[in-house]
């Protein structure tokens, strides 16, 4: 059946991301994409240090070549760096160095502060931070914490959108989990809508409305005052005639009364 290989190769793919992660752990490992060629099979790793990765003159990248074409059997493996430019705006990398952080005995809520603190200033839109364990110490019960800031979506496709990873820690005290959540700048939600994409710029609609406007009121002047009072008599003899109307109206009446 097909959905076998399907199931086959995203497994081998998982067995191949922990392979990697235990090879070079200080090198900022976060994702690697699989791409299969006619000729060979590309392998991208997105680190954050490359320089551990490659090792002096390549050794390191030839022997992690090798290695994994011997052990999971993919043919012609061609290895291809990428580095991370921002690692305060990947997900995965920040959730790593909170990991080793709580591991070598910081304290927890400094940690998660701090990183916070590090992904607003690298721009963000929004982010989100969930630790859920021995947060007490030893001993103590087990509750969950949540540090949150800006823009967040947390249902429907836009999540997608949204760098998502999370690890486990492994302090003395017990194991505390790891949630991180980070919206990226360059993120746009199709639901979020900016007024100023729509509308014209204000120095645009100004060049263009205010002469415009200074037109219309020049053209309509301000009326004298010999225009102000023929207005007035002219409508003052519109209403004499009327009131001379309902006197001729009225006075038949009174007659019959007498």
């Amino acid at each position: 059946m097909i959905e076998r290989t399907f199931i086959q190769q995203s497994w081998r793919k998982i067995e191949l991301e922990k392979y990697i992660r235990a090879q070079i752990p200080r090198a900022g490992f976060t994702k690697l994409e699989v791409m299969k060629t006619p000729l060979v099979t590309r392998i991208v790793l997105n680190v954050t240090s490359p320089g551990l990765v490659i090792g002096k003159g390549g050794q390191n990248i030839r022997r992690l070549t090798q290695e994994i074409e011997q052990r999971f059997k993919i043919e012609n493996p061609q290895i291809e760096i990428k580095e991370i430019t921002i690692p305060d705006l990947d997900a995965r990398a920040v959730a790593d160095k909170m990991k080793s952080m709580i591991e070598r005995g910081f304290s927890w809520r400094s940690v998660a502060y701090k990183t916070m603190r590090d992904i607003q200033k690298a721009k963000a839109q929004g982010v989100e931070i969930v630790l859920k364990g021995a947060l007490g110490g030893k001993g103590e019960r087990k509750r969950r914490q949540r540090i949150f800031w800006g823009y967040m979506k947390k249902t429907g496709d836009q999540v997608e959108r949204v760098d998502y990873a999370k690890v486990s820690s492994y302090p003395k005290y017990g194991a505390i989990g790891i949630k991180v959540r980070i919206v990226h700048p360059d993120t746009v939600f199709p639901d979020k809508i900016d007024i100023n994409t729509i509308l014209p710029p204000r120095v645009e609609a100004e060049k263009t409305i205010l002469p415009f406007i200074k037109k219309t009121v020049e053209e309509k002047e301000a009326p004298t005052p010999t225009e102000l009072k023929e207005e007035i008599a002219e409508k003052t003899a519109e209403k004499k005639p009327r009131k001379e109307k309902m006197e001729k109206r009225e006075k038949p009446h009174d007659e019959k009364k007498k």
